[in-house]
């Protein structure tokens, strides 16, 4: 289960002071898109914007206006009057928010977030970078306006996180939560045996239910589905559920070829399925091709399609919306 909340939460807990580095523009190639951010404090950093000697830049200045503020106690017009830099490394300058085009969700006021500093660097070989593009950033103090906007953020892209259901607590299915808990989605694993939940890792969450089918029909929208149960009937009929499901945005069945064979003629004889939302069928899941049975193998395998199906199903979704504004 993402916790990216209750991460942020305790990184804003032990920093004392921490500055926002968000990318408020890029041109041509670049490590992260717009919008990307992270907190730099003194001594840890959270989140990150990419680009290796990019990020050592963004960190080095964030922490000069850290020093500078506390020098200043945050009490001067100008607590962290940094010069301008011009040249192959970039530039660098100090504005007012206003100026400033950040993510609308990270704006704020509050004492300490009255100015934003502005770096724009090239990522050619005069910072050791090849990606050709240029970002600029902007990093500005955190308050306490700018403290509370982050973990609302924070909380929305949570409770927005893809649900994965994994039909299944056996190896492959605790190998599959292992995977999954460092990825921004929701990790459910379905068992019908309460021995089975033991030993799950933190973050992932357990359902038990006699009747797992009911957990596909309540799923939200765009849930991605793996099942991998010990039982073939009962996986034969949990992915007939999930395949009525359109807005699925993955469904996959672990076994063989023979196994999907098997589905495919039970399905369509004995089920109501048809052709077109059997072709929507991932079996075996974790890449055909890759003969390699080992439990975690197959659940890094399985978890890149699944995280390339709601990449998939996001670009869509952004598509439909765009046509439609």
């Amino acid at each position: 289960m993402t916790q990216l909340a209750e991460n942020l939460r305790a990184f804003l807990a032990t920093a004392k002071q921490s500055a926002l580095v968000d990318v408020a523009s890029t041109r041509g190639s670049t490590p992260r898109e717009k919008g990307a951010w992270m907190l730099v404090s003194s001594d840890r950093i959270f989140g990150t914007i990419g680009g290796g000697q990019l990020e050592y830049m963004a960190i080095e200045k964030a922490r000069s206006m850290l020093g500078a503020a506390a020098a200043a106690r945050l009490s001067a017009p100008h607590p962290y009057p940094l010069p301008v830099k011009d040249g192959e490394r970039g530039t660098s300058t100090v504005v007012r928010n206003d100026d400033v085009p950040l993510s609308p969700s990270l704006r704020g006021e509050g004492k300490g977030e009255g100015q934003t500093v502005r770096l724009s660097v090239p990522l050619g070989p005069e910072i050791g970078q090849c990606c050709g593009g240029r970002v600029e950033l902007s990093i500005r103090l955190v308050g306490s306006t700018l403290r509370d906007r982050l973990m609302r953020e924070a909380e929305t892209e949570d409770a927005a996180a893809p649900h994965v259901y994994i039909f299944g607590g056996g190896h492959v299915g605790h190998a599959l939560a292992n995977a999954l808990r460092l990825l921004p989605v929701r990790a459910v694993i379905v068992e019908t045996r309460q021995a089975e939940l033991a030993g799950l890792p933190e973050g992932v969450e357990a359902r038990l239910t006699p009747m797992p089918e009911d957990i596909v029909r309540d799923a939200p929208a765009g849930s991605a589905f793996l099942i991998l149960t010990h039982d073939h009937a009962l996986d034969f009929l949990i992915v007939a559920e999930a395949l009525k499901r359109d807005d699925a945005a993955y469904v996959g069945m672990i076994g063989s070829k023979t196994k999907k064979a098997t589905f495919r003629s039970w399905y369509l004889k004995n089920a109501g399925g048809n052709q077109a939302a059997f072709n929507r069928l991932v079996s075996p899941i974790g890449n055909e091709h890759v003969k390699d049975k080992r439990p975690a193998v197959i659940a890094a395998l399985a978890a890149a399609e699944v995280m390339t199906a709601l990449a998939y199903q996001l670009a869509a979704t952004a598509d439909v919306v765009s046509q439609s504004g």
